[in-house]
């Protein structure tokens, strides 16, 4: 089993870091900048940075604050939010991000996908999928917040994204997003069984044992968790410590 990685994702808005459930009523959280620095101290294998708001309110990219993030990180870390051309990726790539997130852009044309492999390598190319189970329909694909059913099945999207050339999945249950109820499982495992490509787990964090069971059950590479990181409630090295534990190999 490769080394599974452990990720904080910081939800970024007028450029403080913010955190709700299932999308909405978000709370402060801290400086983004700060709060990264000191993850990068206390273990975190990697980052996530996004803004929230940026392709709702169409914002420009989070150049400046990618910028000041890569003056203080030696830890790798993506960025995304409002992305939707090759030169928005550009730019975040020569000003220190290590990989790029792409959502909505890549929905209503999936052949971004295949055009950013190109120029700039799977490596550095990440597709989010923010999806949500439905009794009709099942696991779906929404944008805008969650407030947009696309009606594309969860695991046919993240499939069509790794034969296009996405480097990694970003998979996050906004029905499990915040509540703290432990990651989605099922939908986890089932793209995680359909691709080729990491698969990052996102949404419902809220024990070490949710991770474990991510691990183990869903067979994610990795687990990304907000909340129980930005206000303390798990530290990223006992998480660790239990996982190695638990027989998943990590790096401490």
């Amino acid at each position: 089993m490769l080394t599974k990685r452990i990720i904080p994702c910081l939800d970024i808005k007028d450029g403080r870091t913010v955190k709700g459930v299932r999308f909405e009523g978000l709370r402060d959280a801290g400086d983004p900048v700060a709060l990264a620095a000191r993850y990068a101290r206390e273990g975190a294998d990697e980052l996530v940075f996004l803004d929230i708001t940026a392709t709702n309110q169409k914002r420009a990219t989070l150049v400046a604050l990618v910028r000041d993030v890569a003056r203080e990180l030696d830890i790798p870390f993506t960025v995304g939010g409002g992305i939707g051309t090759v030169a928005d990726v550009e730019v975040l790539l020569m000003n220190g991000a290590d990989k790029v997130s792409i959502n909505s852009a890549a929905l209503a044309r999936p052949e971004l996908i295949d055009e950013l492999a190109a120029r700039f390598g799977s490596q550095c190319i990440v597709v989010a999928a923010d999806t949500r189970y439905n009794d009709a329909d099942g696991w779906q694909v929404y944008t805008r917040a969650g407030t947009n059913n696309t009606g594309r099945d969860a695991v046919q999207w993240c499939r069509e994204a790794a034969d296009r050339g996405a480097g990694e999945i970003l998979l996050t249950s906004m029905s499990n997003d915040g509540t703290k109820d432990g990651f989605a499982l099922d939908i986890t495992g089932a793209v995680s069984r359909a691709v080729s490509v990491p698969v990052v787990a996102s949404g419902g964090a809220g024990s070490k044992q949710d991770f474990t069971n991510v691990f183990l059950q869903a067979h994610a590479d990795a687990g990304l968790a907000a909340s129980i990181f930005h206000f303390g409630e798990i530290g990223i090295r006992e998480l660790k410590e239990h996982l190695r534990r638990d027989g998943i190999p990590v790096r401490l």
